[in-house]
């Protein structure tokens, strides 16, 4: 068959790294693969009574459309709780629920990159957001990171002499893949600059809430006077993925533009779910869910430090998180890790091979594992035999 795709749409590859991974899926597999929550944490006694109430309450609106912008009440609710805790003062006019964060990422593609514009991440960053802007064809720019984030003085480098930027894509909290924290100093610094170059930021916080030592940082959108700062929040990590609920907080012009740009690409998110979790959020205490939600994350991700210290070899390097669900490990240079996933399914363990996660390094020595979503056992379970697969290379 024939078929006349798109340039974008032929601009696509298959990963090799996608395809091997689908067998990580496999019951018999201990993945740290995915960035999954934990499903034993989602409520879901108190989410079926809510979905029941709603249907049977308020079906005839529950089921049917409603506006782009999505259901008020809950918009309210986020600009008066979830902002207001990083920091924020908003309002409903300024939120817009999506489906899921992913979705923000494709409107702020779509608002702002046109080919060969200029896009800055951290390096190494989120795969999905990197896919996202890469269907506009952008010029990828990775910005180095240390362990107080996205390094600010080689980012105004590029600022200061590239005049085709047009988005800052950033991940202070617990970054995907590396679990490091921007610190203060830079969320204000990056605020600055945002205004300084006329740039926009996009602040993605899909991990902020599963904070380990319970000290939230501001947002950067706290410190944005001007409204250079699109904020991306999501209730996947803190509920559950599977509602697909998220929002953008932006100024109200902006945020007019990209209601625009999602009632053209499905016309809302969903009525059901919006409404299932402002219901979920006024009758049943979430800051208690999601604390208890960071207790059990805190010991998978003890457990799964305390077993790397004890089996990988010594000069392995690793981050060690305060929260998020990643920790970001660093082998010996001449290590393949997508050689080295091949090897460890065959004793059924998983893990995301670092390279997939730069711009436009060459880097294969870096793995990424996810310490939420298997048991205390199993992670013990899967270090050891990735361990046994290090060996080699170390001995």
């Amino acid at each position: 068959m024939e078929i006349k795709y798109s340039k974008i749409a032929n601009s696509l590859k298959a990963s090799e790294i996608r395809e091997i991974l689908k067998l990580s899926e496999m019951p018999q597999i201990i993945s740290f693969a995915g960035g999954m929550p934990a499903s034993e944490t989602f409520p879901i006694k108190e989410l079926a009574k809510i979905s029941k109430k709603v249907i049977e309450e308020d079906g005839n609106i529950a089921l049917q459309y409603t506006a782009t912008e999505g259901y008020t009440p809950l918009r309210e609710t986020i600009a008066k709780e979830r902002m207001t805790k990083l920091g924020v003062k908003t309002s409903a006019e300024e939120i817009l629920i999506i489906s899921g964060s992913q979705q923000g990422l494709d409107l702020i593609g779509r608002l702002l990159i046109d080919e060969n514009d200029t896009v800055i991440c951290e390096n190494p960053s989120y795969l999905g957001a990197l896919n996202a802007f890469r269907l506009n064809n952008p010029n990828l720019i990775g910005i180095p990171m240390d362990k107080d984030g996205m390094i600010i003085e080689e980012l105004e480098k590029v600022l200061a002499t590239d005049t085709t930027v047009k988005l800052i894509y950033t991940i202070p909290d617990f970054q995907n893949p590396t679990g490091v924290t921007m610190s203060l100093e830079r969320r204000k610094r990056l605020a600055e600059l945002a205004t300084k170059y006329k740039v926009i930021v996009a602040e993605d916080s899909p991990y902020g809430e599963l904070n380990f030592n319970k000290r939230t940082l501001p947002s950067i959108k706290s410190f944005d006077r001007d409204g250079y700062v699109i904020f991306i929040g999501t209730f996947s990590k803190i509920l559950c993925p599977g509602n697909r609920i998220a929002w953008m907080c932006a100024k109200k012009e902006i945020l007019e533009k990209l209601t625009q740009m999602k009632q053209a690409v499905d016309l809302q998110s969903s009525t059901l779910s919006q409404r299932i979790i402002y219901f979920y959020i006024n009758k049943y205490d979430i800051e208690a869910h999601i604390e208890n939600i960071n207790t059990l994350y805190l010991k998978r991700r003890d457990v799964m430090i305390n077993a790397i210290e004890s089996f990988f070899p010594k000069d392995v390097g690793i981050t060690r998180p305060s929260g998020g669900l990643f920790i970001w490990v660093e082998l010996k240079q001449e290590i393949d890790t997508a050689e080295l996933l091949k090897k460890a399914l065959t004793l059924n363990v998983a893990f995301v091979p670092g390279k997939a996660f730069f711009v436009d390094a060459d880097k294969r020595n870096f793995l990424r594992l996810n310490y939420s979503s298997m048991n205390e056992l199993k992670i013990e379970e899967g270090i050891k035999r990735i361990s046994k697969l290090l060996t080699k290379y170390y001995n």
